[in-house]
């Protein structure tokens, strides 16, 4: 199968009908790589989205949604339905430990015991067991993450804290070139056999597909559902 990288960022479209392409298209590589769909849960991503395009997306039937900056997310999670997974996937910083700890449900991006600590005290004054996957780094432009050799080491000790480690999350390197992020997914699914857990979360909107090919049981979506992002303050370009 070919497993050519793009995202699906027709402006045209409707959050419903990307969402459904979405699926459809999950569908389809899934039973190609041999498994099962419902085996891969979609976190849909809406950094810099408004809230309206969230709630589109659930009214669709999105339950996960990430988030990567912590106020932004509070603000517009604030108005989703209790049954919607609220999900950080940015990097963690200590002073917003309690922040997380009370306001997310998964906090994908525990890369280091520091903040791993933070979390797990954050998480017992909050009297909340708080499910977490160890980030793993596979690509060279990414400056977070543990070493795939490290995460095992890394995921006892943040279990040792009190914190439930489900799995782990890896970002994809940044390149075209597919097998060059195969390898580098097959290098985090290697690690996560090794950490443990149900959770592999790989692939974003340019390279689920590969990642649904190397085992991801979670694919973080934004473009490919919310279509192009908008632009930030301070960000000019077209």
């Amino acid at each position: 199968m070919d497993l050519a990288l793009e995202a699906s960022t027709d402006a045209s479209t409707t959050v419903a009908a990307r969402v459904q392409r979405l699926r459809d298209e999950v569908a389809e590589v899934a039973r190609s790589a041999n498994r099962d769909p419902a085996e891969i849960a979609i976190v849909a991503v809406s950094k810099l989205q408004p809230p309206s395009a969230v709630r589109e997306a659930y009214d669709a039937g999105l339950r996960a949604f990430g988030e990567n900056y912590v106020q932004e997310a509070l603000a517009k999670f604030a108005g989703l339905p209790t049954d919607a997974e609220r999900h950080f996937i940015g990097h963690i910083q200590t002073n917003k430990a309690r922040a997380l700890a009370r306001g997310f449900d998964l906090v994908q991006s525990v890369d280091r015991l520091h903040a791993g600590v933070a979390l797990a005290k954050a998480a017992r004054a909050a009297g909340r067991r708080l499910r977490v996957l160890v980030q793993i780094n596979v690509s060279p432009q990414e400056r977070f993450g543990a070493a795939p050799s490290d995460a095992p080491a890394l995921a006892d000790e943040l279990r040792a804290e009190g914190l439930e480690v489900a799995g782990t999350m890896a970002i994809g390197p940044l390149t075209n070139d597919a097998r060059t992020i195969r390898e580098a997914f097959l290098r985090a699914a290697d690690a996560h056999e090794r950490v443990g857990g149900t959770i592999l979360s790989l692939g974003m909107s340019a390279d689920w597909r590969v990642a649904v090919a190397c085992g991801s049981t979670m694919i973080r979506v934004g473009t490919a559902i919310f279509g192009p992002r908008p632009l930030s303050k301070g960000d000019s370009s077209s």
